[in-house]
């Protein structure tokens, strides 16, 4: 008698038993049907043999018979055990929120397998001991022969056991970088933000160094991006780094995380260069070349708002071409351009063009990127902005909320009355799109009101009528509130000047 044949009995419930938790699995993990699937196919061909085992058994062939009845036992073993690990490892233990790493359900598996099949041996009258002599022999032989492959498999096992690697997260080898989307026992898949898949052998990472980007203990992957700027050692660092870290601050750029904030250092004087390092906190990997580049670009119009210009070592040939006449003649077109800005301006519509080309001489190109906070509600500030190209979003600010008033154009005009008077910001602007400003301050403007001081008569009606608009626009707790007269406004512009000393 076989020894299939003292188990008929058994193998047919466990056949039973692996049905039942085959359709408990397909209603219980969906996402896992695929595996489930495969198993109850084996169970069929195991059932299939089963039957054929008998009917073949009862026309007398016994030794085929034997062959089936076999082939069922040892299949059916593997199909229980594969269901049992399944059910186990991916409906149990998540339950008790156990989650280990799928590789352990596959040694477990393999090992339950490998042991069922020795069982089954013993059972059928095989001696093991000559066979796993023999074994080792072959073992020693397919092991140094596959010693690479054998250490991808089992860098694969220590990878995914002491979780080194995880499914989702962010490395970096060597100059490579992106989301690991797959490890499997022989190497570790790799998606790029170019959508390239990098395949890894496990062996490698065992043996080298790799990177992964943010904090296993943050909730989203952190990650410190270093950005180089040289400017002239003449400015002062510390100016420097904090128009550098108020650059990102008081801009709104997607990605770059509020907490913790951006820094800026002084990493290296040489030739007369400081080379300063902006670092900033990425709150998703992925965006990284496009997020640095909006970076730069906010902090290359602040720096050029401060008069502090990028220094970029580089190797001149002089042709003497660019003489003092033509220096002078682009000067003269950038001075007639500056004029024509002016006189749009109903606020120095009275002036001459003397005066105007005064008031030219004194503008200083003031760019503004994309989401910059131009100016603050409750800031002092005495100078104003004119628009020359962009658009920009006024918005007022009062008991925690923010009302949109108005949206500036190119020619207009704002922060008048902190140049004139010194009053504090009325309302916040913030760049809608990229803005070309030009900035006249109040000691370019001074030279001009002092020559002729009637001038602060004439305007003081303008900003009156100015205020008065903002005053009818802005819906908030101080909108009724009388807007100042011209008088009161005459007056501080002359206090403010000292044009009354």
């Amino acid at each position: 008698m076989s020894a299939t044949s003292l188990f008929r009995a058994e193998v047919a419930t466990a056949m039973v038993v692996a049905l039942v938790l085959g359709i408990v699995l397909l209603a219980l993990r969906p996402k896992d049907r695929a595996s489930t699937r495969n198993a109850l196919v084996l169970l069929v061909f195991c059932a299939i043999a089963a039957a054929a085992d008998t009917a073949i058994g009862t026309m007398g062939g016994r030794s085929f018979a034997g062959i089936l009845a076999d082939a069922s036992t040892v299949l059916v073993g593997v199909v229980l055990i594969r269901m049992a690990g399944i059910l186990v490892f991916r409906v149990l233990l998540p339950a008790v929120r156990l989650n280990p790493a799928r590789i352990v359900e596959d040694l477990v598996v393999t090992g339950l397998s490998i042991a069922w099949g020795l069982v089954w041996l013993r059972v059928a009258g095989v001696d093991l001991g000559s066979l796993v002599a023999t074994s080792a022999v072959i073992t020693g032989v397919v092991a140094f022969s596959m010693q690479e492959t054998l250490g991808n498999i089992l860098g694969g096992v220590v990878l995914q056991l002491d979780q080194s690697i995880r499914v989702g997260d962010w490395m970096k080898v060597e100059e490579t970088s992106g989301k690991v989307v797959e490890i499997r026992w022989r190497y570790t898949a790799v998606e790029t933000r170019n959508r390239e898949t990098i395949v890894i052998p496990n062996g490698w990472l065992m043996k080298n160094r790799f990177t992964l980007i943010g904090s296993r203990s943050d909730p989203s992957p952190l990650w410190r991006r270093w950005l180089w700027f040289d400017l002239d050692i003449a400015n002062p660092p510390p100016r420097v780094c904090e128009v550098l870290v108020k650059a990102v601050t008081d801009a709104e750029i997607p990605n770059v995380a509020r907490d913790p904030g951006p820094t800026a250092v002084l990493m290296k004087v040489e030739y007369g260069i400081g080379r300063y390092a902006l670092r900033y906190f990425l709150d998703d990997p992925r965006p990284d070349d496009v997020t640095d580049s909006v970076v730069r670009a906010h902090v290359l119009a602040s720096l050029t708002r401060h008069s502090m210009e990028v220094v970029v070592p580089r190797e001149e040939r002089l042709m003497v071409k660019e003489n003092e006449a033509w220096r002078l003649a682009q000067h003269q077109k950038e001075i007639a351009r500056r004029q024509a800005a002016l006189a749009k301006v109903d606020l120095f519509a009275t002036l001459s063009d003397a005066e105007r080309a005064e008031l030219a001489e004194h503008l200083v190109d003031a760019p503004f990127v994309k989401g910059d906070t131009i100016t603050r509600q409750g800031a002092v500030a005495h100078w104003l902005y004119l628009i020359t190209g962009g658009e920009a979003d006024v918005w007022h600010e009062a008991g925690g909320e923010r009302t949109h008033v108005a949206t500036l154009l190119a020619g207009n005009v704002f922060g008048e009355m902190g140049m004139m008077t010194g009053e504090p910001r009325r309302a916040t602007i913030v760049a809608r799109t990229d803005v070309q400003c030009y900035r006249l301050d109040k000691a370019g403007f001074e030279k001009v009101l002092r020559s002729r001081p009637d001038i602060a008569d004439e305007m003081s009606r303008t900003l009156a009528s100015r205020t008065s608009e903002l005053s009818g626009r802005v819906e908030s707790s101080e909108s009724g509130k009388r807007a100042a007269p011209q008088d009161d406004i005459l007056a501080k512009i002359r206090s403010f000047f000292g044009l009354d000393a």
